[in-house]
């Protein structure tokens, strides 16, 4: 049995994942999101579609779209939700992560 993790995704960041993945005509790629050392406050997120699974990655299927949390990074992105912003002001993913106990001024890293 697959583990399974504690992070959302929202209807808009679903339905993006959705279409870059038609664009790129594969059904073989996941959203794997990431924490890794680095950034200005200790903790960075990744966040890319793989198209491999590792040993005990934990996987939660959202109407088609696979996202999958490596091991080590679900007790940090436990609660967390992936968004998708498009305004003038902003066009990208975003991670509401609560466990973030404080986030650099260019939001990329947290601690």
């Amino acid at each position: 049995m697959t583990p399974a993790h504690e992070v959302t995704i929202t209807d808009a960041a679903r339905e993006k994942v959705r279409k870059l993945l038609d664009q790129e005509g594969r059904d073989d790629l996941r959203l794997r999101i990431a924490v890794q050392p680095g950034g200005c406050s200790g903790l960075i997120y990744q966040l890319f579609f793989d198209e491999r699974t590792l040993d005990n990655d934990a996987i939660v299927d959202f109407e088609g779209v696979q996202v999958v949390v490596d091991q080590m990074s679900v007790p940090y992105l436990s609660g967390s939700t992936i968004g998708f912003e498009d305004t003038i002001q902003k066009q990208g993913f975003t991670i509401d992560n609560p466990n973030a106990q404080g986030s650099c001024a260019c939001g990329d890293s947290f601690s």
